[in-house]
């Protein structure tokens, strides 16, 4: 499942699009290779597809470990954390891509629907009033495994106590490892130098 889940989430949409248009986004906008530095680079048609690739390649990740590994009952767990991680740490890419906010989305949205629409009913909402992104991807990264932990506990009161050990960590790991990529982002909207985000054409 790991193996399977790094693989899918290493082929990174954002790069082979920069190469193709000759342009290293890592050096300017939001500086790494994901949807909303693309959105800034290529205009809104571009980063919609680079937003939907990564999306299904962590979706195709979870749902296949499932298929394949059914007597696993964390094999879709597995595959989608090693999605997120091989879309942030690509070894092709000398361990340098996105942040893998859409990857975790996407595995939230397969394995824990409802605290997925919860979180991103607040990213909509963080988003449409500050328009950064990074802000709405870190509120809602470190709301994810309180609102996951609430979820478990209201669905399943009188037969457990606490959501299960392998569930809880993973969700505290990726909302570790999606404010840890983002610190720069943090920094810059402390400093009102961040860059925020238009829906339009290619703001250039």
């Amino acid at each position: 499942s790991s193996l399977i889940g790094y693989a899918l989430g290493s082929i990174n949409p954002s790069y082979i699009l920069s190469r193709k248009k000759h342009v290293d986004i890592r050096q300017s906008g939001t500086k790494n290779l994901g949807a909303s530095n693309t959105f800034i680079h290529f205009g809104r048609c571009w980063g919609i597809f680079v937003m939907l690739f990564d999306i299904f390649k962590a979706f195709l990740a979870v749902k296949m470990c499932k298929i394949l590994f059914q007597r696993s009952i964390y094999s879709g767990l597995v595959a989608g954390c090693a999605a997120v991680l091989g879309h942030n740490h690509p070894a092709v890419l000398k361990f340098k891509g996105g942040k893998g906010v859409l990857a975790t989305a996407s595995m939230a949205l397969i394995l824990s629907p409802i605290p997925f629409l919860i979180l991103f009913a607040i990213f909509a909402l963080i988003v449409g009033t500050s328009k950064y992104v990074s802000l709405g991807s870190v509120t809602v990264a470190v709301l994810y495994p309180v609102v996951l932990n609430a979820y478990f506990k209201f669905r399943f009161a009188g037969i457990e106590s606490a959501l299960p050990g392998y569930a809880a960590l993973s969700s505290i790991l990726l909302a570790i490892l999606i404010v840890w990529c983002h610190r720069g982002n943090l920094a810059r909207i402390s400093n009102r130098t961040e860059r925020k985000i238009s829906f339009g054409k290619k703001p250039k």
